[in-house]
């Protein structure tokens, strides 16, 4: 049985700038503290797209491979399934989508954690969730926002 959740988080960006950084996977460490470097990147973030980043969480470092399910860059929606790189089975799917909101855009992120092995099934999704939903994931959304570079366009109007 998979475990999962989802939370939002009003960033104050415009919401393609917000989206734009939040699917540019080179930038990921620079808004999740527990990524600490990325191992290996796709030229070009498309469906199939796959990427490396390294973690650091639970007292261990880890790389983790993910592939993109779905990318719709017009409604800022944006799914991929991530495992460890180490050949266990277990795996999660995120979801992120980006929407306007009065204050610039409201992020939603959720997770479905699938833990496939015993020790995983049992223990470690449970704590990884936690951790997850309790800290990493609401730190890294007020992270994004001092992340996000606006457009060439935004900059052009604000000198207007």
């Amino acid at each position: 049985m998979p475990r999962s959740t989802s939370t939002s988080h009003v960033v104050h960006a415009p919401p393609d700038d917000v989206f734009a950084t939040v699917t540019d996977v080179r930038r990921l460490p620079e808004w999740n503290a527990a990524m600490t470097r990325v191992v290996e990147a796709p030229d070009d973030l498309a469906v199939g797209a796959e990427w490396v980043v390294e973690f650091h969480a639970l007292g261990r470092t880890w790389r983790s491979r993910a592939r993109v399910d779905d990318l719709d860059r017009e409604g800022r929606r944006f799914t991929y399934r991530s495992g460890t790189d180490d050949g266990n089975a277990s795996w999660a799917r995120w979801t992120w989508a980006v929407d306007q909101h009065p204050e610039g855009s409201l992020v939603r992120v959720g997770f479905e954690l699938h833990p496939v092995t015993f020790w995983r099934r049992i223990l470690l999704a449970g704590i990884r969730a936690r951790q997850l939903s309790r800290r990493e994931i609401p730190a890294s959304l007020a992270a994004l926002e001092s992340a996000v570079r606006p457009s060439s366009h935004d900059e052009i109007g604000a000198d207007r």
